[in-house]
């Protein structure tokens, strides 16, 4: 069922100029499903020669059509969706229901954005004098470059098309390589819905190559990219020196908190569900389990028994609730994690090793005891590890929730109303979960602070960085 994956450029799939191509391997099986184009500066010139063409073409469609095309990509999406989950699930592991999830609030960004790019509106500023007219319009921003990752193909690249699209850019989607089936879909829909040539091209390759290539490019106005601290650093520094706009969401290690007086049910089912979603490999997970002394070990208890629940398996197989990790690099870094922390006298109170001989399984991994200079407590896991620390009071849960340079999300459980208010201001991260974990949905934002990243892709603020402002006063 997995097809060849090609290249989308100017209206066309195409294979690269040179013919080169990249497998993809069924993380699961570790078996080879399918090849996907390798885009060279002949098809990146290609690409950026059609994107701003498009860019001409549907700046000056209305906001209504465009709303209108979007939609129809959004129901195409949702009438295609099992097949795509097929797909997603082959090419990155996740369980079939947790692609179906994925694919379905993709299907809502976009609806979400057709409707926002509908009322991007300017305002009429009151002048100072007789017969003057002043005005503030917004216009889109041009071509746009994106970088999306592998952890999440499908969600983490439609924030970017559809916010970018809804205000009239054209975009440059540079996808994942390991999973790049799940962003040809997407392209795919909104081909079909009817956006002209030209909008929206798709290209995969070597990230290096193409970032370097494109992000100086100046037909490119602006970059928006998801993936690590490290990479992003050094994307947002080479955005500065072309004086190109940025967005920016990378890495995070999340802080969950867990007062005596939380629902210590609800907190560790809620809480293991997004520690193991997708393998651990989500940028808000929470990793770091700051659980207050007086509740430690039943907490501990009810969390280990809920990891210890899961399911692994491969995700198109019935009753598989956690799949494999992407590749073998992140098995590698799991037991570098693990291996540092029980040298350093960590306990492991479940999990701690690869699963099976073949795929890239990892198990769900429960860790207490920890030395502070163990290494997961200070580099970002991206993984199905759970790092388990007590507190006293609330001042030292604070102190270690923003020790760390990351900031992009953070958890806490209390019925307590004066603590959930004090945590809301006293926490340093651009996303805060109380009491539950509702992060991510198309009209809120989603975004992080310090080394976390800059920008929003989500609600009303994930439109503004895809618009430009234009003051235009006018005397009679």
């Amino acid at each position: 069922m997995y097809e060849n994956v090609l290249l989308h450029i100017a209206g066309k799939w195409v294979p690269a100029a040179d013919g080169r191509t990249i497998e993809v391997v069924n993380p699961a099986t570790e078996e080879v499903i399918g090849t996907l184009a390798r885009a060279g500066i002949p098809d990146l010139d290609a690409a950026l020669a059609a994107a701003a063409s498009g860019f001409a073409t549907w700046r000056a469609v209305s906001a209504f059509e465009r709303s209108r095309i979007m939609r129809k990509a959004a129901d195409l999406v949702r009438e295609r969706l099992e097949s795509i989950a097929v797909l997603m699930t082959m090419e990155q592991g996740k369980p079939l229901a947790e692609s179906r999830l994925e694919i379905a609030g993709s299907a809502d960004v976009i609806d979400w954005f057709a409707e926002e790019g509908r009322r991007a509106y300017g305002r009429v500023i009151p002048a100072r004098g007789a017969g003057v007219t002043q005005l503030s319009v917004r216009e889109p921003v041009g071509v746009v470059a994106g970088f999306t990752p592998w952890n999440f193909p499908m969600s983490q690249a439609v924030r970017k098309v559809s916010a970018a699209l809804a205000a009239g850019c054209a975009f440059i989607l540079k996808g994942p390589e390991e999973t790049p089936a799940s962003c040809a879909a997407l392209v795919k829909a909104f081909v079909d819905a009817g956006l002209p040539d030209g909008v929206l091209q798709l290209v995969f390759g070597v990230p290096a190559e193409i970032s370097e290539y494109l992000i100086p490019h100046p037909v490119v106005r602006k970059i928006s990219f998801t993936g690590s601290t490290a990479v992003g650093k050094h994307l947002a520094a080479m955005a500065g020196a072309n004086m190109k706009r940025a967005t920016m969401e990378l890495g995070g290690h999340a802080p969950a908190i867990i007062f005596a007086d939380a629902d210590l049910d609800a907190a560790a089912k809620i809480l293991a569900g997004a520690k193991f979603r997708n393998a651990g490999q989500v940028c808000v997970a929470p990793t770091r389990f700051i659980v207050q002394n007086d509740v430690f070990a039943p907490f501990l208890e009810r969390f280990t028994a809920a990891a210890k629940a899961i399911k692994l398996g491969n995700g198109l197989d019935e009753g598989t609730t956690m799949g494999p990790l992407a590749n073998d690099r992140r098995v590698a870094a799991m037991e570098r994690f693990v291996g540092d922390a029980v040298q350093k006298g960590a306990t492991v109170r479940t999990g701690g090793a690869r699963h099976g001989n073949k795929g890239y399984f990892f198990e769900p991994t429960v860790l207490t005891d920890l030395a502070p200079d163990t290494a997961a407590l200070h580099e970002e896991p991206f993984g199905p590890l759970a790092l388990f620390m007590p507190f006293d009071g609330f001042a030292q849960a604070i102190k270690e929730a923003n020790r760390l340079p990351y900031g992009l999300a953070a958890y806490a459980y209390t019925r307590s109303a004066a603590n959930a208010t004090a945590l809301g201001a006293a926490i340093e991260s651009g996303m805060i979960g109380i009491n539950h974990h509702g992060l991510a949905l198309p009209e809120t934002p989603f975004g992080g602070v310090k080394d976390s990243g800059y920008g929003s892709e989500g609600g009303a603020e994930g439109l503004e960085p895809y618009v430009v402002t234009k003051f235009i006063t006018q005397a009679s």
